[in-house]
């Protein structure tokens, strides 16, 4: 008698879905958008103020020196690309170009705090204050909240600079410095909403 013998059928392996990923800590995520949220409470106060000041407020922005917040943007953007760079070296297991490109950035973060600097002395040159007018103190206090976010960025940036030079970042392990780019990309933004509010919009 002959047997009958059932077919085998193999399984074909699963693959993996390959969608999009958050890139970093998740936390850095809420980190981020808790920030935002309070410079846009911030931003949101600054314009409710103008609006209710506009002719006080276009004169004492006249006032500001606009070529050194271009100045600054220039270099918050060079560095967010140079950040960027430093990523794609790193997807690419090249460490040391990972670490030039960071490098590269944290000189343009530093540029950024120097012309601020120069900005601060240059309006208490002018005896202005917080207490100075609405303007003023909207000026210095979200400028300096803003300045202290980018020394956090340069401390973080430097972070990943040791980090990639001691090849700590190559694909699958790519955590640590998209966590710190994602930061400094966060930094980049805020000043980019806050360099035309304050210098530029009338």
């Amino acid at each position: 008698m002959e047997q009958n013998t059932l077919p085998t059928v193999t399984a074909a392996p699963l693959e993996q879905a390959s969608g999009p990923r958050l890139a970093g800590d998740l936390a850095i995520w809420f980190f981020i958008l808790a920030e935002l949220l309070a410079f846009g409470v911030f931003f949101a106060a600054y314009a409710f103020t103008r609006a209710n000041n506009i002719e006080l407020f276009d004169a004492e922005q006249a006032a500001l020196n606009r070529n050194a917040g271009a100045l600054n943007t220039v270099l918050l953007l060079t560095a967010s690309y140079f950040v960027v760079r430093a990523v794609q070296a790193a997807e690419h297991s090249r460490s040391q170009a990972c670490a030039h490109w960071l490098l590269a950035a944290i000189a343009c973060g530093a540029g950024f705090l120097v012309v601020k600097m120069f900005e601060y002395a240059a309006a208490f040159e002018h005896n202005i204050s917080l207490s100075s007018s609405p303007f003023h103190m909207f000026y210095l206090s979200l400028t300096f909240f803003h300045f202290m976010h980018v020394i956090l960025g340069m401390v973080i940036l430097v972070a990943m600079w040791n980090g990639a030079r001691a090849g700590r970042y190559r694909p699958g392990d790519m955590n640590g410095i998209e966590t710190g780019a994602a930061y400094w990309h966060m930094v980049d933004l805020v000043w980019l909403i806050l360099f035309p509010l304050v210098y530029v919009i009338h």
